[in-house]
């Protein structure tokens, strides 16, 4: 696939570019809460910007039904994106409407227009492809050339990502060039131990990623709700725990392979549990095969965040995604921040799989730079280390 690097040595003066980002940061109202992703592709427009080209940025944000919703306009973000970018950011009242045709027809060479979120349009996630190739259309209008740096979305079939990229001439941009660069690594030959931790709340969000690691990890290390369908596995009780009666089996499938292989699998020897899911319920920490009838596991215990530490110091590669346990209740935060923080410490290269756990790193006040590589897009990084064919690389290759 072609680069931004490559479009920049091309030359963009005066050439309007049509920007797809991931811009998709919670709010709390409209206040943004995490603005990672604004950061992680503020260097691409900021990059265009600067060399004379007409920028036009869009984006999603939530799930809004395929009609303007107030509650998930982007305006907030232009604001703060402008500020990212120390420039201002003009923005769009809608997506392919009267303001964005006319405030994209009044733009100057440098300047960088933000258009509605792209979801207030049915068009954009379509399932058929006339409508989507219709909306896709109508976006390409705003652009000479494509830039794709949403990695997030690059999973997703939708207009922005893959119909336009197949309308106009397209390249990565830097973030996407790097995502690919960092996951192909971990895909190929990692540097050894190759230690992978998953967390998060089920299982069945990640089946995929485990089978196809199997194979190719020394050690898979398992926390967070998803443990403990494992745990129910090897016949331990859970209590009122997370548990996904209906991949039980499928887990002791994973425990025997594992096993066959010769790959550690470690999970929890210990928990923290609660009686209730609730910030301010008493912590009681027991083992992982003792958790009472009346409780419910809400992180993972102390021995076992020193144990998949261990690993992590020893570890040559290591790739993380999902928190290991409710890191937004601080007395259940210990698994995550030891994990997270074992990582900083590492000498390792350690991938952080965007997501919770992105998230989890920031909330928690770990210094991202101590992270060889934070990952924007959760879905995208496991579908991509699953080995599926993602729709928004596809459609970037020549």
């Amino acid at each position: 696939m072609k680069t931004l690097d490559e479009l920049l040595k091309e030359g963009v003066n005066g050439r309007r570019v049509l920007v797809r980002a991931d811009l998709n940061v919670p709010l709390d109202g409209k206040n943004i809460t995490d603005d990672g992703r604004i950061r992680a592709v503020a260097p691409t427009v900021k990059a265009l910007a600067e060399a004379g080209a007409r920028v036009v940025v869009c984006s999603h944000l939530g799930r809004p039904k395929g009609e303007p919703d107030p509650t998930f306009s982007l305006a907030p973000v232009a604001r703060r994106l402008g500020e990212v970018l120390g420039r201002e950011v003009a923005f769009a009242t809608d997506t392919v409407g009267e303001d964005a045709e006319s405030k994209a027809v009044a733009q100057g060479d440098g300047d960088v227009l933000l258009l509605e979120n792209l979801r207030f349009n049915k068009g954009e996630t379509s399932k058929d492809d006339t409508e989507r190739a219709e909306f896709a259309g109508q976006l390409a209008a705003f652009g000479d050339l494509y830039v794709d740096d949403a990695f997030g979305a690059v999973h997703r079939k939708h207009a922005s990502v893959y119909d336009v990229a197949r309308l106009l001439p397209r390249y990565a941009g830097w973030l996407i060039a790097k995502e690919v660069e960092v996951l192909s690594a971990l895909t190929g030959e990692p540097a050894r131990p190759y230690v992978v931790v998953l967390g998060g709340a089920k299982v069945s969000d990640k089946l995929a990623v485990i089978e196809n690691l199997l194979g190719k990890v020394d050690t898979l290390v398992i926390g967070g709700g998803m443990a403990f369908t494992f745990l129910a596995a090897q016949g331990h009780e859970v209590g009122n725990s997370l548990l996904e009666k209906d991949q039980i089996e499928t887990c002791k499938n994973y425990l025997a392979e594992a096993e066959k292989l010769g790959v550690e699998l470690l999970l929890p020897t210990d928990v923290v549990t609660a009686a209730e899911f609730a910030a301010d319920a008493e912590p009681l920490e027991v083992a992982a095969d003792a958790i009472p009838g009346d409780r419910m596991g809400l992180d993972i215990g102390p021995a076992s965040a020193a144990r998949f530490a261990e690993r992590i110091a020893a570890a040559g590669t290591v790739f993380w995604n999902g928190p290991m346990g409710v890191f937004e209740f601080p007395d259940y935060a210990n698994g995550t921040k030891t994990v997270a923080q074992s990582l900083v410490d590492s000498e390792a290269f350690t991938v952080v799989g965007g997501g919770d756990s992105a998230a989890a790193v920031r909330t928690l006040g770990l210094p991202e730079d101590g992270f060889s590589h934070i990952s924007t897009g959760g879905g995208a990084s496991l579908e991509y280390l699953e080995g599926k064919t993602l729709p928004g690389l596809d459609a970037l290759e020549d």
